[in-house]
């Protein structure tokens, strides 16, 4: 196995648990918390987008084992750390503010966003170097 697909795998399998736990836990152990302080919006959010980008990571790590140049590993790389931190800034920002209600935490959000956007413009851009 490839070590982008390696650590892919493992990062899609720690991060879409931790989705599918923060998911139930704040159906039921949080709800009422969650439903008074108006944020189970904001923690539905947080789980679902970490979901998305778990299997997009997923995805990563065979693309990574097809042919094409070192440059398009190199971007596929790129992608898998920007969809990695931008999931655990976003998602992980995301849930504290509805945790804490601590607003600065909303300003940090679209930081994890945006590299989320970035990750999948490099998959973007991956996708036209191989196709050279």
């Amino acid at each position: 196995m490839s070590d982008l697909l390696t650590r892919c795998t493992a990062w899609a399998g720690a991060l879409g648990g931790t989705a599918v736990a923060a998911g139930a836990f704040g159906a039921h152990g949080l709800k009422a918390t969650l439903e008074a302080s108006g944020q189970m919006g904001n923690w539905e959010t947080a789980a679902r987008y970490a979901l998305f980008h778990a299997v997009a990571l997923l995805a990563l790590g065979p693309l990574s084992s097809l042919p094409g140049t070192a440059a398009a590993r190199s971007l596929l790389s790129a992608a898998a750390w920007c969809f990695l931190l931008g999931s655990l800034i976003f998602s992980g920002c995301l849930a504290a503010l509805a945790l804490t209600g601590v607003k600065i935490l909303g300003a940090i959000v679209p930081i994890g966003g945006g590299l989320l956007i970035a990750g999948w413009a490099l998959l973007t851009a991956t996708a036209f170097r191989s196709g050279r």
